[in-house]
């Protein structure tokens, strides 16, 4: 239990161990009530005793945080498997550790300093910003705290804030740390490498049966078939009650008449805009192009511009943001052709207008059935609730699924599915849109009343698990063809790893890599600037790792990013950016070393929690965790 403990009391202790007392009443989401002083302690740290009271509030906030999370109040059983129980241990062992750490050295706060605390609290200051008497008392009223008590903690929090300062917040990081965190952050290198293949190694044989049976029986587990159900549903969408039949033409024919606007597709033209900087040079730009009978392109050359720079886009009369543009540019006749000049908002403008496409509106006929059925799905979506309550009740009366579904002229399916939604073959199942379905089916058993999931905004579907189909291994006669194709993939990649250390052993004796290039017939590439968080497409984790196993001139080997070739390296150089390259990562490796100092007090609450002792008693805790 106490390695436990010492497990559970790391990394969380220097940002958490404050809010051991809750500091925000508002959120709180569970009641619990401090009694008197218990004859038993649920645990003793030292000579500090934690009450069945004290630990059954740390449980509770705990597990009030998680059912919040889950969306459902958790069972005592669900929070034995999540550790609720062990979590409330660690955190109220590092408190005690504290608590007695203080009174061993005699620490204490003044009555001033506590009511000052107490007051600052923003828990209990009222619309004023000051601190409110009445709504503190209603505050720890609501969370079923005794007032004596809840000054108690807080006193006990503070003095323990005082040991958390001192030793985490105090702590600065030495500048020779940092520098060498910025020099293995920041180091670059160069390196040649080679990319080898498959293509580079031995074809692999076919493996004989008994070789395959081996290998398959020492990695079964990776073609284990999953958990699968057998299951029944039935959806109910307003698309599975609409009856467009009874949508009468007089209502299609008012629908359309009412919405007809939406029907049309307005006019659009294709504009282009030369601008002037003056009036008269537009207009004399104008007159020269009519006498000379050139062209609006020519006109766009002459003025030192290309069709591209002209071109405005496709546009209707209300896209375009300048009334005056707009009005000239479709005063033109459906063949287009230049306006004059057009004084708009950003100066004067000549405009040529082509490729103009009328406006068009869908006729009744078009359109008459796409507006039954829309007219036939909004009467059914009032209708779903109603055929939701008679699937029920039909239930309810103990009729199976398939009948109810009968009766409601719904459609019953079978499927079966893993909880990725995908059958015994690993291919998908066709089934309902519903986030919640697959998860509702695998929480369920065979013959289970169930809950329908839902099915979108407006939606519902209903399903019976009629098996449940438990994992299993597979035989190898079942995945035959892709166990050899693993095992082919497995001996090539150990094959081309051989291989390439092969190489770098002749590296490493001095060949050069652009005499091994020669030789397999490949390119030697370069990589520059090559950092340790780089994400490359070519280099995979691993072979950055590598590439930064040694000094300058080191050779390596180290899977490429797609998992299947190999590089060979060898560092050609290794670069340190200048300090004042660094400076805009100062504050982040500031905090980088400055989380020394969370570690130090981790460590700290450690060796109290081993010095000190951690007894627990429980079975006081297991009464704590059921009252």
């Amino acid at each position: 239990m106490l390695d436990t403990l010492r497990n559970y009391s790391r990394s969380w202790v220097a940002k958490l161990l404050l809010l051991l007392l809750v500091g925000s009443f508002a959120i709180w989401g569970v009641s619990a009530s401090l009694v008197g002083p218990q004859s038993n302690a649920v645990m003793t740290v030292g000579d500090q005793e934690v009450s069945p009271a004290e630990f059954r509030l740390a449980y509770q906030r705990q597990l009030s945080a998680l059912s919040r999370q889950f969306g459902t109040q958790l069972t005592t059983e669900q929070a034995r498997a999540f550790g609720v129980d062990r979590q409330a241990f660690a955190q109220l062992s590092a408190g005690a550790a504290l608590d007695q750490l203080s009174k061993d050295m005699r620490l204490g706060l003044s009555e001033d300093r506590l009511a000052n605390l107490i007051a600052e609290d923003p828990a209990f200051r009222g619309n004023d910003g000051r601190f409110d008497r009445t709504l503190f008392s209603t505050r720890l009223r609501n969370a079923g705290l005794a007032e004596n008590d809840y000054i108690k903690e807080r006193s006990k929090v503070a003095v323990r804030s005082q040991i958390v300062d001192a030793v985490s917040d105090g702590f600065q990081a030495p500048k020779v740390l940092v520098d060498a965190l910025k020099q293995y952050r920041n180091e670059a290198r160069d390196v040649d490498y080679l990319l080898l293949s498959f293509a580079n190694i031995d074809p692999v044989k076919a493996p004989a049966e008994d070789v395959l049976a081996t290998w398959f029986g020492a990695a079964k587990s990776r073609y284990r078939a999953p958990e699968l159900r057998r299951f029944a549903y039935v959806t109910l969408q307003p698309s599975d009650v609409a009856d467009p039949t009874a949508v009468t033409d007089a209502q299609v024919q008012a629908e359309y008449d009412r919405r007809k606007d939406s029907y049309k597709s307005p006019e659009t033209r294709t504009i282009e805009q030369l601008p002037f900087p003056s009036v008269e040079m537009a207009k004399a730009a104008l007159a020269q192009m009519k006498e000379r009978q050139l062209d609006f392109s020519a006109l766009v050359t002459d003025q030192g511009k290309t069709l591209s720079d002209v071109m405005l886009g496709d546009f209707t009369k209300d896209q375009l943001p300048d009334q005056k543009i707009a009005d000239a540019a479709f005063a033109l006749g459906p063949q287009g052709g230049v306006t004059p000049v057009v004084e708009g908002a950003f100066g004067p403008v000549v405009l040529r207008v082509t490729n103009v496409r009328p406006e068009t509106v869908k006729s009744f006929d078009a359109v008459k059935e796409e507006i039954r059925n829309n007219l036939s799905l909004a009467a059914a979506a009032q209708n779903v609730q109603a055929a939701h309550d008679r699937f029920e009740d039909l239930r309810g009366s103990g009729s199976s699924l398939e009948e109810a579904a009968a009766q409601l002229k719904l459609k019953a399916v079978t499927v079966t599915a893993d909880r990725s939604g995908n059958d015994g073959n690993g291919a998908p199942v066709s089934l309902p849109k519903s986030e919640s379905l697959l998860t509702d089916v695998f929480r369920s058993d065979v013959g289970a009343e169930t809950l329908p999931s839902n099915l979108g905004n407006d939606g519902y579907v209903w399903f019976d698990v009629r098996e449940v189909i438990p994992e299993r291994d597979r035989t190898l006669s079942e995945v035959h063809d892709k166990v050899v194709a693993d095992w082919t993939t497995e001996q090539q990649r150990n094959a081309l790893a051989a291989r390439a250390e092969e190489l770098r052993a002749r590296l490493d004796e001095g060949e050069t890599i652009a005499a091994i290039a020669g030789e397999l017939g490949l390119a030697v590439e370069t990589k520059t600037g090559l950092r340790r968080q780089s994400t490359d497409p070519i280099f995979g984790g691993e072979a950055v790792k590598a590439a930064f196993s040694g000094p300058v001139n080191t050779n390596a080997t180290g899977p490429a990013a797609d998992g299947e070739s190999r590089l060979l390296m060898h560092v050609t150089a290794v670069n340190q950016p200048p300090a004042d390259a660094l400076s805009g990562e100062e504050q982040q490796l500031q905090q980088i070393a400055r989380a020394a100092g969370d570690d130090m007090l981790d460590q700290m609450v450690t060796e109290l929690q081993t010095t000190y002792g951690v007894q627990i008693n429980q079975a006081m805790a297991d009464q704590a965790m059921v009252r």
